[in-house]
């Protein structure tokens, strides 16, 4: 009798204890973690940040305009290659107002070398409507926020809970991966969403959600996560690479010839359509006509724009009479609102 009743508990223990762990295809069986668990999880990984976090310029303070500017910049751009550009900006324009009185071709230059120029020309739109509609007030919750150019579901929550305490999670892919592994599943869109909110610290949403992003930005990285220094590891059922969704397509690669034409103090500059769907009213070389082109190019680098690899080649030549275009004094042309190819190669040739 008494080794039956052994038996029958060894028995329970074994259905409890497998209750948590995956199916056999390798996919856990779902989230049975306590709330307690869940507690556990923002406790730690708060204190994690409070020790840890980044020393970035927009953390000293929650307001709400450097809390906005810092989110547009840091879309599809990474933490070091904002913080220059972030500074310079705000030196160029200290607040909103400034910022709306501004003429667009003066916010793109400053912009010039952060690319997706889309995202200047938003910036200084909801700029206007915060200074011209709003009396230089942002909108303090995530629905307000949605309504301003530029700003769609996870910039509106990051802004929202970290400039104003509202508690609304924010979702990018760095939390995205953290929440991922943590989770054991490959899970995307709202149901991910709904989840970060369960987890959301509501006292300290926005330090949970930067630390959430810091947390992936730093540790738990898309390949070769460092589990070993992370604060919720004992929480996390992945604890390594997840199994990834299907990689995306290979980039695409070209070959451009641009012509650099420089006679004295003076340089050969193109503009843009208006109409273009990249980098519209933008200024950049020429781009070399076929009849001029040789074997042995001035310049030659590599540069990336959305999803294609360029291979660059520069010529220094004279443009044939009645190239479209304008010249511009040495003097002035770092002013100009250049793309980001341009910028390039006139730093290499020192012009600017």
């Amino acid at each position: 009798m008494r080794t039956r009743r052994i038996q029958d508990a060894m028995g329970k223990r074994e259905k409890r204890g497998k209750q948590n762990f995956p199916s056999g295809n390798g996919q856990p069986t779902g989230d049975r973690r306590s709330p307690a668990s869940q507690g556990d999880f923002g406790g730690q990984l708060l204190r994690w940040f409070d020790r840890n976090k980044r020393d970035l310029p927009w953390r000293r303070d929650c307001d709400p305009y450097h809390v906005w500017l810092s989110e547009i910049m840091l879309q599809q751009t990474r933490v070091g290659a904002v913080v220059e550009h972030y500074n310079r900006f705000l030196e160029r324009f200290p607040s909103v107002e400034t910022l709306a009185a501004a003429r667009l071709s003066t916010v793109l230059a400053a912009w010039s070398g952060l690319g997706y120029y889309r995202r200047a020309h938003r910036l200084h739109a909801a700029a206007r409507e915060v200074v011209h509609r709003r009396r230089g007030k942002f909108p303090a919750t995530q629905a307000e926020l949605e309504t301003l150019p530029g700003i769609g579901r996870y910039s509106s929550a990051a802004i929202a809970s970290i400039a104003f305490g509202q508690a609304v999670a924010a979702v990018d892919g760095n939390v995205e991966r953290v929440l991922q592994r943590v989770l054991g599943r490959s899970i995307r869109g709202n149901p991910l969403w709904q989840i970060a909110t369960e987890r959301l610290n509501a006292r300290r949403p926005g330090d949970f959600n930067q630390a959430m992003m810091e947390l992936g930005a730093t540790v738990c990285l898309p390949r070769e996560p460092k589990c070993c220094l992370c604060p919720v590891q004992a929480l996390c059922r992945t604890q390594g690479e997840l199994e990834r969704f299907p990689t995306a397509r290979r980039r695409a690669k070209q070959a451009v010839d641009y012509a650099l034409d420089r006679r004295r103090d003076l340089v050969f500059l193109l503009r843009r359509s208006r109409q273009t769907t990249l980098m519209p009213g933008m200024w950049e070389l020429p781009e070399l006509p076929t009849s001029q082109r040789s074997s042995g190019p001035w310049l030659t680098l590599r540069h990336a724009i959305t999803s294609t690899d360029y291979l660059v080649r520069v010529a220094k030549v004279r443009l044939p009479p009645g190239t479209k275009g304008s010249w511009f004094k040495a003097s002035r042309v770092g002013q100009l609102p250049l793309t980001g190819l341009a910028r390039k190669i006139l730093r290499q040739a020192k012009v600017i």
